[in-house]
């Protein structure tokens, strides 16, 4: 509000009033001033009373039966229908001054022709106070750089002395310090003199901008341009590269300014001492303040508070106390600043206990701690773990509404209360924030949540979440304090665990959306939904983890793929199966007999084999009864190349099926081709099969009328030496003889009789082969 303050009331020409009655100001410039200032007007002494704002003519509405029965009441609706006037209602709305209207038109708009056009048609005349006010007002340096120069180009406006020093001032405030100098040296050539405070702005701005070179060089050239130099223009110089640690430079212009014989000031010691401490030249510092007292130069409680910040910051309390105790012998008034800056150093060398007796000196002197001294003591009694004596300041700054300056204090303190087991204590510090309005983060609550999970207070740390779930803390990008998983994992288990894993889900969304992916989290919720019933939400959490590289738990697996069972999703669970074996997990015997048999029952018959297969590659051989019955349903539905896939792969992992079993339930149920080609299958191979196995194949084939089929497999029987019932042979060849296949008939009955020796031998095979 300084800056406003500081603007002059321009004075528009009676000429213009016509023109502008919606803008203008017709009261008095000083009254119009108080629109501009925050305290009283300067023009004003402080203590003058203020005349009481006029109260605005009001009066009832009338209702609409009034409005019609009452005389009074229809004059006045004539009246208002009229428009010969109306009866104010609420207070008269100030008209807007004219350099505001010029400083809004130029943040509005681009800095063009048309708008110096509008600028010039709306204010014909410009006088000193609107240039000022407007260079005073603009909202943006550029802006009041372009209208510096417009008016004085347009030759609206000659500037003078004053606007000179405000532009610099603007510009050396935003570090346009290139504008701001050639600004300044460019006044002689409209015939402007320099003094000592247009170069202080200049100087002081270079140092603010870090460029202490370009602050010193400035400071040079008023001995050069013929500009005064005071000890005004020496203690700014020293300000500036004090600030940069340059104290060598200090002590040179200090001399420099003694030879030429200006005498320096409580400020400039005060400054001096300040830079030597700040480049923690702690002897030097005691000499100047020796220096100063040699010189008869009072030390005030500014030096006194400087010298015990000084010693404090390099630990050197006794040194500190001394001046304390000085100070007050000097009949010196420790403020606030004073009693801080003692407790600080109380604190740091880890003296809490002193700290607390200066801060109860301090009340009793009826001094009022600050928010600095609250902050400055709090962390000291948080490492002391004197959390009640924190307790109760806390409570003090509440009931007098300061917050601390530093807000990561209670993030120190609800820990501090948690460690103490005063879980109360935390939430009341927790409360503390939302009176002081300051924002909780999801920091604050994760410390406490944490704890009251520890603590197996589920209940209330429940409550908490909600707050923080309903507020959306957690999705703050402005927090700085997050969530931790020590927080939310235990609250997520524990919901999980109670049937509320949909809030625990929510929860871990919106830390998902500020880029948390805790394996420990995402598997907690897949267990939850899991036993819930839900296991497609788990299952689309799952996604997310395999998409994104989480670790996945194999008891999550295990309890996903049950849910589905649970369900009677057998295909799903299935899939959740597939997708454990790819994670590199190994399902045990027991989820795999579970997956096959549900799909089994479901008449998913090929699909419990893919089951089996992956069963049988990961070389887990148990459950041969399920699966003997997988390998008759696969024969028994006509898939008998995948079954010869599945039986082959069970003979390479050494875990043979049972052949004659397969081949009698194949023959009982009629399935002949797939009895010979299993049976193709096992001679091929040499696997053992009984005799009356061969039988039970010869005897079906011959029950299906298909002779040929019974003789080329009676023919590969006796080829590998297998013995049948001579019986079933003479049957076959009878069959044979009165269909018309003598010749087959012949070899076969010749093979019986044994009348061909070498019953393995070339000739054998070789018609046995033309026959089939």
């Amino acid at each position: 509000m300084s800056l406003i303050s500081a603007s002059k009331p321009h004075i528009l020409k009676h000429s213009f009033f016509s023109n502008l009655a919606r803008i203008s100001n017709t009261q008095h410039p000083f009254k119009a001033l108080r629109f501009f200032c925050s305290s009283s007007s300067p023009d004003k002494p402080p203590n003058e009373e203020q005349p009481e704002p006029e109260t605005p003519n009001s009066y009832q509405e009338p209702n609409a039966e009034n409005l019609v029965s009452t005389p009074e009441a229809q004059s006045r609706t004539r009246t208002i229908q009229n428009g010969e006037s109306r009866i104010p209602r609420g207070n008269h709305r100030n008209p807007e001054k004219i350099e505001d209207i010029i400083c809004r038109m130029m943040a509005n708009r681009a800095w063009t022709t048309r708008l110096q056009n509008s600028i010039r048609n709306l204010v014909p005349v410009f006088d000193h106070n609107l240039v000022y006010n407007v260079l005073h007002g603009a909202r943006n340096p550029d802006h009041a750089l372009q209208f510096f120069r417009w008016v004085e180009r347009s030759g609206l406006f000659k500037h003078d002395r004053e606007t000179h020093h405000k532009i610099i001032d603007i510009l050396g405030k935003a570090s346009k310090l290139n504008h701001a100098r050639c600004i300044l040296l460019d006044m002689p050539k409209k015939g402007l003199k320099w003094d000592e405070d247009l170069f202080i702005v200049l100087i002081d701005s270079y140092g603010k901008s870090g460029i202490v070179q370009e602050s010193v060089k400035i400071f040079r050239s008023m001995e050069e341009l013929g500009v005064p130099r005071t000890i005004k223009s020496y203690n700014v110089l020293f300000k500036v590269i004090m600030r940069r640690g340059r104290y060598m430079m200090a002590k040179r212009y200090f001399n420099k300014m003694v030879s030429e014989g200006i005498v320096p000031n409580r400020h400039t010691y005060n400054l001096m001492i300040w830079g030597f401490f700040l480049s923690s030249r702690v002897e030097t510092a005691n000499r100047f303040f020796e220096d100063m007292k040699s010189r008869e130069i009072s030390p005030d409680v500014v030096t006194y508070n400087t010298m015990l910040n000084g010693f404090n910051r390099v630990k050197k309390t006794e040194e500190a106390e001394k001046l304390f105790v000085e100070m007050k012998g000097r009949n010196i008034e420790p403020t606030v600043i004073s009693y801080t800056t003692m407790i600080k150093g109380y604190v740091t060398v880890g003296r809490v206990d002193d700290g607390m007796k200066v801060f109860e000196e301090m009340k009793s002197f009826g001094i009022k701690p600050n928010a600095f001294t609250y902050s400055t003591l709090l962390p000291g009694l948080c490492d002391a773990g004197k959390m009640p004596d924190a307790y109760t300041i806390v409570k003090e700054m509440v009931h007098r509404h300061i917050a601390p300056k530093d807000n990561s204090i209670f993030l120190r303190l609800i820990s501090g209360q948690c460690e103490a087991g005063n879980l109360d204590g935390a939430a009341e510090m927790l409360k503390s924030m939302i009176l002081l309005n300051v924002t909780p983060e999801a920091g604050h609550f994760g410390v406490l949540i944490e704890n009251l999970c520890k603590s197996g207070v589920y209940d209330q740390a429940v409550k908490l979440l909600d707050q923080l779930i309903e507020q959306g803390i957690v999705l703050n990008s402005k927090c700085t304090l997050e969530l931790e998983s020590t927080a939310y994992n235990p609250m997520i288990e524990y919901l999980c665990n109670n049937g509320m894993t949909g809030k625990a889900e929510t929860l871990f969304r919106q830390l998902m959306k500020m880029g948390v992916l805790d394996p420990v989290a995402f598997n907690s919720l897949i267990r939850g939904h899991s036993k819930e019933g839900s296991p497609d939400s788990a299952f689309e959490l799952l996604k997310i983890m395999m998409r994104r590289n989480v670790p996945s738990e194999e008891s999550a697996y295990k309890l996903l793929i049950e849910s589905y069972l649970r369900k009677g999703e057998p295909s799903d669970a299935k899939t959740a199966l597939d997708s454990m074996v790819e994670n590199g997990h190994q399902p045990d015997s027991l989820l795999y007999r579970s997956v096959m048999e549900s799909l089994f029952e479901d008449g998913r018959v090929q699909t419990a084999s893919r089951v089996m297969k992956i069963m049988v590659e990961k070389r887990v051989k148990e459950h041969m009864d399920l699966v003997s019955k997988i390998l008759e349903a696969l024969l028994l539905r006509g898939h008998v190349e995948e079954a010869l896939g599945r039986i082959d792969m069970l003979m390479n992992a050494e875990f043979p099926p049972d052949f004659d079993s397969l081949l009698s339930v194949v023959c009982e149920k009629g399935k002949t081709i797939a009895a010979v080609k299993l049976l193709d299958f096992v001679l091929e191979r040499d696997y053992n099969v009984e005799f009356s196995t061969y039988d039970k194949v010869l005897d079906a084939l011959l029950a299906a009328g298909k002779t040929l089929n019974a003789y080329s497999i009676l023919c590969k029987i006796k080829e590998k030496g297998g013995i049948t019932d001579k019986s079933s042979s003479e049957e076959l060849i009878k069959i044979l003889n009165e269909q018309g296949n003598t010749k087959q008939a012949d070899i076969l009955s010749r093979m019986i009789m044994g009348k061909e020796k070498g019953m393995g031998g070339k000739k054998s095979k070789k018609q046995a082969s033309v026959a089939s």
